[in-house]
């Protein structure tokens, strides 16, 4: 992938990236790209290679579902005019492990595969985009605080961090936790496995919330005792 910041921009492709018709934001759109027209909608497409790879969860008989048609325009996110209410400034407490005056960070209603799944939320309701510059340098700051924590759990290799926000326009960035060892979880298909291992026993889980809502705290803010798991409604 090559990034504009790594090489140089001439004045005409600026001028067709800045013209009104790219400024059109992308989820109000009502007719496909030329990337999207380029797709083999309503066709089935080959195996990738990563489907042969050693991370990927699956095996046997396998096949690509159909590429749907574009829904354009965009269905609105929760938080936004139009969609449900936002689930972070609706419930301000749910599920909120530690917080300061900027950002908190939320954990899920049950145990999942992993040995933490967090979430951290800005305290506003901003997406990436909205942030100001302060909360957007204090961001990055935030990443890295919150990563450390998450290694605080007993045999933690790495943290993986991910952001997608197409269901909620609340900005959240996820943090998942890689058990050192399990070379099979690395990379892409890491939060695929969490929905598949068998949930962390719950005086574990539990355990480790405090551990990570512990080492945010010493720096910093204040750390709530996570609750009970809620009723899965499976």
């Amino acid at each position: 992938m090559i990034r504009m910041g790594e090489r140089s921009v001439s004045r005409g492709t600026l001028s067709r990236m800045t013209s009104p018709t790219s400024q059109v934001p992308p989820t109000s759109r009502t007719e496909p790209s030329a990337f999207v027209a380029r797709l083999p909608i309503g066709e089935r497409l080959p195996l990738p290679e990563i489907a042969h790879w050693d991370i990927f969860p699956f095996e046997g008989d396998l096949q690509i579902k159909v590429l749907d048609p574009p829904l354009l325009p965009e269905p609105p996110r929760a938080g936004e005019p139009g969609g449900s209410e936002c689930f972070a400034c609706s419930e301000p407490e749910r599920g909120v492990l530690w917080r300061d005056e900027h950002w908190h960070v939320r954990y899920l209603p049950q145990p999942t595969g992993l040995p933490a799944v967090l979430m951290l939320f800005p305290n506003q309701h901003l997406d990436l985009d909205d942030l100001p510059d302060d909360l957007a340098a204090g961001f990055g700051l935030m990443i890295r605080r919150l990563s450390k924590a998450v290694q605080a759990v007993d045999g933690v290799a790495r943290v993986h961090v991910n952001r997608w926000g197409d269901g909620g326009a609340h900005l959240h960035v996820w943090f998942l936790a890689r058990p050192a060892g399990m070379w099979q979880l690395r990379g892409t298909c890491l939060a695929i496995w969490d929905d598949l291992l068998p949930p962390v026993p719950v005086e574990e889980w539990l355990d480790n919330l405090r551990r990570i809502g512990a080492a945010l705290a010493a720096d910093g803010g204040t750390a709530n005792e996570p609750v009970q798991p809620e009723p899965n409604p499976g």
